[in-house]
């Protein structure tokens, strides 16, 4: 019997969150974890390197940064150039796929940062009860 992701895989099903053993699952875990949503939008539109884009993103490590972009560029999302100079001078910048999630994790993150006030005083209502 074959595999789920084998049939994903092949174009015979699409994927499908709510089933526990879909590898969609696994990619929603890459490009909704906090590091990554910041890196996609921070590399919307644009190459950078990698001490520009840590720059960019404040708070991230050295180390969350590389397994970030690791993760990012193995699913497809991001483009690793390495120009093999010295000193060593790498830029990354999102593939065409890793576009068009990016655009759609800047909704989310623009409607919570829209949203925040409110999410705020939501909080402290329910911590008051």
């Amino acid at each position: 019997m074959p595999k789920l992701s084998d049939a994903v895989r092949s174009g015979k099903l699409i994927g499908n969150l709510q089933a526990q053993q879909c590898p969609s699952r696994s990619i929603l875990k890459h490009v909704t974890g906090r590091w990554a949503v910041l890196t996609l939008i921070a590399l919307q539109g644009r190459t950078i390197r990698f001490a520009a884009l840590r720059r960019t993103i404040g708070g991230v490590s050295d180390r969350m940064l590389t397994q970030t972009l690791q993760t990012l560029e193995a699913d497809g999302f991001v483009h690793r150039q390495d120009f093999k100079v010295v000193p060593p001078h790498v830029e990354y910048c999102l593939t065409p796929m890793g576009e068009e999630v990016a655009r759609h994790v800047r909704v989310l993150a623009d409607w919570i940062e829209d949203n925040t006030s409110n999410i705020l005083s939501t909080r402290e209502e329910i911590a008051a009860e």
